[in-house]
């Protein structure tokens, strides 16, 4: 399992108990969709792409993306999110080759 550099943002950074937070999510990933032809050897590069996204706050569920090949290289997932409390945010993705990685954060109101 190839370990990628991901990062999660939370917008604003400053924010309470019950408020609305913009979350983004970007990974380095190649998103390759297998069309494309490997310029020194001329052969084709296979498919290599994100096609599962799931998000959790303290373990439990938020939601989940399904994604296809389509995706630009470096994707970037954007949810907005209510602030039920302090706790942990974590996102987990899977691409089509089978490696599965994850990322969190806490999430600290203040007030």
């Amino acid at each position: 399992m190839a370990k990628r550099k991901s990062l999660i943002k939370i917008k604003p950074k400053k924010y309470t108990t019950g408020d609305v937070v913009k979350v983004n999510f970007m990974v380095m990933h190649p998103m390759d969709t297998g069309m494309r032809k490997d310029k020194k050897t001329g052969k084709i590069i296979p498919a290599h792409y994100i096609n599962e996204v799931k998000f959790f706050f303290n373990d439990k569920p938020i939601t989940t993306m399904t994604t296809w090949e389509s995706l630009s290289t470096n994707p970037v997932f954007t949810l907005n999110f209510k602030v039920p409390g302090p706790g942990e945010l974590k996102v987990i993705y899977k691409d089509n080759q089978g490696e599965v990685n994850e990322k969190s954060t806490k999430i600290k109101p203040k007030g």
